[in-house]
């Protein structure tokens, strides 16, 4: 495959090369006067990045392509200070700062995308399209007067495209992408198609509709298939595969109306499915004695997820003076599992058990209105948030339907005010408190306050500080998995977990006395703790049960340097982190109080050729070895485990034709890996296990055929 994919560029490369008419490329003005990136992630109104009261990351529409990043997994993976946790199921879960993804938020055009657990909070980074992203706005730290619960640690803000320059805009692409060593065009590898069409109905209507369907034929890797079993009828776990097959089809549609003066609304409407296809690695034999005979089967799951997302959006100015920005959405997820009984010679699936274990229906509306009064010194913000959710949480253990599917409700009532206060043209303040209401927990206030410092000599130095509640996540509080091996239960008593945090952000950009060279180094500074943490904790020894409990504390700390550099036609990113995490946890009688240390280090390069048109880029992400405390379930014991270092390097380039038609080579985890050890950093009775943990399926390639057709 990586033959012919480098076959296949140098080939269009000399075809463009023959038709190319010669052409003189003029340089670029003084890259001073270069138009400022936009964003909106906690602001009033759409700003630059450099007045921003918040410290912004913007990870680019270009950065995105350059990638050939088809979901949110793909891109963040490469982003200091997150992780993406990927598993043989398919599921890319999050985690930032030592964190899980129930203490991010994440966003789309400011509104939470609904998931397993709640509205923005652990979401599968693997079902999140970017085909349509203009951009993603991350803003590290507690947001929650700005965002609500659950932004603990931050918010990750993906802004969608609603325009276009041309009357039709019509974009197909076809990504074709080996799986490790293994890729075939129907049954293996990965194969997505998309096709995007936009038209400007009007000056002031655009509408666009976007298909896309990922097929990841899974990987096999040790395994030997879905056909495969052993000739001696003996049990080695090697049917199946390490990485499951999943099929994901996205349709999106939306229609934006702006008059150019003083409103604009638009309506975004999603439809995703996903089908998980999880083979039995053991085989049923069923032998016949009298024939001598077997007729080997397996049971298998098929895992099916379905997606409804509404969003509808108004924003404007009321007589000339008051801004206002109110959005309603109303979004569904339905989990829904099916077993089966599978014949390895016939290939004949018999439906044992069909049955929805985790559906979601909720309704969400915030609204902001900000400058109530003609001031150059001070602005103030008024908003409300409601969040009504509705689901059912249980897991797949054999219990009563009616457990199973017993529809729970959380509702949610936050009001909010913020200033932004320039007390002079050095020093801007933001002040912000939020009371939140629950149908379940007390009223629960949240404070925050922002300063940015225009230090002398054009440095900047922003200091974020903030409170942000967490709300127990649907599993935690309505979990119900009983059986005769099982008894895990949620509990309605649980307290709101609470968040606080401190980052400090000094940058300044440094500009070469010709403006051809740019260096923006940034230095971070942060702590942040979680108080009451919930942790599923021993009910009862005897029968064995479970129960989620407030009873943890976690703390971090860190510091980090990103530095970004660019000299004509390159441009590079890097960074360095070194963070520390204290785990408590109060139900262990040995609980350790110490800090465990992690380090990180990213680089991003990028040198573009223009007389080819061509862009050469590499992403590379160094994850040194992380800990972690866990409960080793012997006497109450606790355990460090520790998980090996390891980098992730990506490759590609991008070459475009009359404008028009993109192509894009490149290559995923260049150093091949696959298992990394996690073993016990203890010593004691406890130190001698170690396992692997599975982290990717090995060194692939892709090629990507894009074709903008505008009109």
């Amino acid at each position: 495959m990586k033959k012919l994919l480098l076959t296949f560029f140098l080939f269009l490369n000399i075809l463009h090369a023959n038709a190319q008419e010669t052409t003189t490329i003029k340089k670029d003005s003084i890259k001073r006067n270069e138009l400022e990136e936009v964003v909106l992630t906690g602001q009033y109104n759409p700003q630059s990045i450099n007045k921003s009261v918040f410290e912004v990351n913007v990870i680019t529409q270009k950065d995105i392509q350059l990638l050939a990043g088809n979901n949110l997994a793909d891109v963040l993976n490469q982003t200091l200070n997150i992780n993406i946790q990927q598993n043989g199921e398919g599921q890319s879960k999050f985690r930032q700062f030592g964190f899980n993804g129930e203490y991010v938020k994440i966003l789309v055009d400011n509104v939470p995308m609904i998931g397993a657990e709640g509205f923005g909070n652990d979401i599968d980074a693997a079902q999140i399209n970017l085909d349509d992203i203009e951009q993603i706005e991350i803003i590290e730290g507690s947001m929650g007067v700005q965002y609500g619960s659950d932004a603990v640690t931050g918010v990750i803000n993906i802004i969608t495209k609603k325009s276009a320059k041309h009357k039709w805009q019509i974009t197909p692409y076809l990504q074709e992408e080996t799986i490790g060593n293994e890729y075939g065009w129907f049954d293996e590898g990965r194969h997505i198609q998309s096709l995007k069409i936009g038209h400007n109905i009007s000056d002031q209507l655009y509408a666009n509709i976007l298909y896309t369907r990922n097929d990841f034929k899974g990987y096999q890797g040790r395994n030997k298939g879905v056909n495969y079993y052993n000739k001696n009828l003996e049990q080695d776990s090697l049917r199946g595969y390490e990485w499951l097959p999943k099929e994901q089809n996205n349709i999106k549609a939306l229609i934006n109306f702006d008059n150019h003066k003083n409103f604009r609304a638009f309506y975004k409407f999603e439809y995703f499915t996903e089908e998980t296809l999880r083979y039995a690695n053991n085989v049923l034999f069923n032998k016949n004695t009298a024939t001598q005979t077997v007729n080997p089967t397996a049971n298998d799951n098929i895992f099916n997820s379905e997606r409804f997302y509404h969003h509808l959006n108004a924003s404007g100015i009321i007589k000339n003076q008051v801004n206002y920005n109110v959005s309603v959405s109303y979004q569904e997820q339905v989990k829904n599992y099916e077993q089966f009984t599978y014949r390895l010679k016939t290939e004949e699936k018999i439906p044992l058990e069909k049955y929805d274990y985790n559906t979601r229906k909720g309704f969400f509306s915030r609204g902001n209105f900000s400058n109530f009064f003609n001031s150059k010194t001070a602005k103030l913000e008024l908003g409300y948030e409601v969040n009504l959710d509705e689901g059912s949480a249980s897991g797949l253990a054999e219990q009563a339907i009616e457990d199973r599917t017993k529809q729970q409700q959380l509702k949610n009532y936050s009001f909010f005010a913020s200033s932004e206060i320039k007390a002079s043209d050095m020093l801007s303040i933001r002040p912000g408190a939020r009371i939140m209401t629950s149908s379940l927990f007390e009223t629960k206030p949240s404070f925050s306050i922002t300063t940015k410092l225009q230090l002398p000599k054009d440095y900047q130095l922003r200091v974020i500080g903030g409170m942000a509640p967490k709300v127990p996540t649907f599993e935690q509080l309505y979990y119900y998995m009983v059986d005769s091996n099982h008894n895990i239960q949620g509990n309605e008593n649980l307290n709101l977990e609470n968040g606080k945090s401190l980052f400090l952000h000094l940058k300044k950009t440094f500009w070469s006395k010709n403006y051809n060279l740019k260096f923006t180094p940034k230095f971070s500074a942060w702590y942040l703790d979680v108080d009451d943490k919930i942790a599923l904790v021993v009910k009862n020894t005897s029968p064995l049960s479970f129960e989620f409990q407030n009873i943890d504390l976690y703390k971090t700390w860190g510091l980090s340097l990103r530095n970004n550099l660019s000299y004509k036609n390159f441009s590079a990113n890097f960074g360095v982190s070194f963070s520390g995490t204290s785990q408590v946890l109060d139900e262990a009688e040995n609980a350790d109080h110490g800090y465990l240390y992690a380090f990180q280090a990213n680089a991003n390069l990028s040198y573009r050729i223009p007389k080819w048109n061509t862009t050469f880029s590499t992403f590379y992400k160094y994850n040194g070895p992380a800990y972690q405390f866990s409960d080793g379930g012997v006497n109450d014991s606790v355990e460090q485990q520790k998980l090996e270092g390891y980098s992730w390097l990506n490759a590609s380039i991008q070459k475009t034709f009359l404008n028009d038609f993109k192509v894009t080579i490149g290559a995923r985890n260049l150093l091949d890996i696959t298992r990394l050890n996690l073993s016990n950093g203890q010593g004691g009775g406890h130190s001698n296990g170690t396992a692997n943990q599975s982290l990717g399926y090995g060194r692939s390639y892709f090629l990507k055929l894009l074709y903008n057709l505008n009109f």
